[in-house]
């Protein structure tokens, strides 16, 4: 079992952990929203309404070259914005240098713009060791309190704040599903292994530092991300199609727990919905309305691959392939239910609802992507 220093478990759960799971659900509405820019006339001369800013906005987006920021970074910039990328490897245009950790002059680029997505932190894919763990938390507070400091101290902030977080934040279930509005917090859970409550203690805290930036001006919101599907190589789906094509894409443990999930063109679309929107703010899930069990998951991706079996893993045979490909069983055996309560009270609509036609989908990308020009 993995233990960790008393201290640095208390600087982790300094405050989130005390709060009731729907004061956790609502703490940012203290924030002052401010979507009218004065200052940026659209194209035709008129001033933007809190429903847009017009053709074209400036977006920056810190740690924007993972799979994730990759997907919004191509959406973006096919709707015609302006967007800039914060990375520590910058290597091409529109990539700004950046360390995630210190105001530099890569802060330039958040004064004067529009909106700031900020999906920096080290990836979750990996060995849930203390190291890693520690990694994980240092990364994902740093990069959201300097991205704070730098707004604060913009002359023109941004409008809006948008902060990746991750639905892991929720209490493993197979019960009711979680909402963003009475969705229970986990880290209490029992019959689950206790490290798991340290994943849910970084989202608290990458959380914690949206709510407790002093930024007036800009209306904040923390993106509950469940698994973000996308034929990209090196992905979530990627890595499942991979198993399902080798014959392993089979029940884990029974395969009775739930996966939560969203299309890479629902995701690129709830983002620029919740820009638009204007009124968001706090936590919104972004998920699919329809999560399924992780059995149900793997055959509709057999079945879009067409490949008639899956081998089954048990709990023992899932902890050796996470060890096989350096990641935490974890990822495989806590049921996430999520369900995007906020986003569909406020009018956005799905594309890709149902897990079997969005499998169908990628498969088909993946395929197209394959296949040479």
């Amino acid at each position: 079992m993995l233990t960790f220093d008393s201290s640095y478990i208390r600087y982790c759960s300094l405050t989130t952990a005390s709060l009731a799971p729907e004061d956790q659900n609502r703490r940012f509405e203290r924030t002052v929203a401010t979507p009218v820019r004065p200052d940026r006339p659209q194209s035709d001369g008129s001033r933007p309404t809190p429903a847009g800013y017009g053709a074209r906005v400036k977006i920056v987006i810190p740690g924007g070259t993972g799979q994730v920021g990759t997907a919004l970074r191509r959406d973006l910039r096919r709707a015609g914005h302006e967007v800039v990328v914060l990375t520590r490897r910058p290597a091409g245009t529109g990539e700004v240098s950046w360390d995630g950790q210190r105001l530099g002059p890569w802060a330039h680029e958040i004064d004067g713009s529009d909106v700031v997505i900020n999906l920096a932190g080290r990836s979750v894919s990996c060995r849930y060791t203390k190291g890693n763990l520690t990694e994980m938390m240092r990364s994902r507070v740093l990069s959201a309190r300097v991205v704070g400091q730098a707004i604060a101290a913009a002359a023109r902030p941004p409008t809006a704040w948008l902060q990746m977080s991750t639905a892991t934040i929720y209490a493993h279930t197979y019960a009711a599903a979680n909402d963003d509005l009475t969705g229970v917090i986990g880290g209490n859970e029992e019959g689950v292994p206790a490290y798991w409550a340290f994943s849910i203690d970084i989202a608290q805290a990458w959380e914690r530092e949206l709510d407790e930036a002093e930024v007036p001006a800009t209306r904040k919101v923390a993106l509950r991300a469940a698994m973000v599907m996308t034929a990209d190589r090196g992905g979530v789906f990627d890595v499942l199609s991979r198993m399902a094509r080798l014959g392993l894409g089979g029940p884990v443990a029974g395969g009775e727990q739930y996966v939560s999930w969203i299309h890479e063109d629902d995701f690129t679309s709830a983002v620029r919905f919740i820009i638009d929107d204007g009124a968001l703010t706090g936590p919104v899930n972004l998920s699919s309305p329809g999560p399924v069990r992780q059995r149900d998951l793997m055959r509709e991706l057999r079945t879009a691959w067409g490949v008639p079996v899956g081998l089954p893993a048990t709990r023992w045979m899932a902890a050796i392939g996470a060890l096989a490909i350096r990641t935490d069983t974890e990822l495989l055996l806590k049921s996430r239910r999520v369900i995007p309560a906020r986003l569909t009270a406020a009018g956005f609509e799905f594309e890709h609802r149902t897990w079997p036609a969005a499998a169908r989908d990628l498969v088909q990308r993946s395929r197209t992507r394959a296949t040479p020009a």
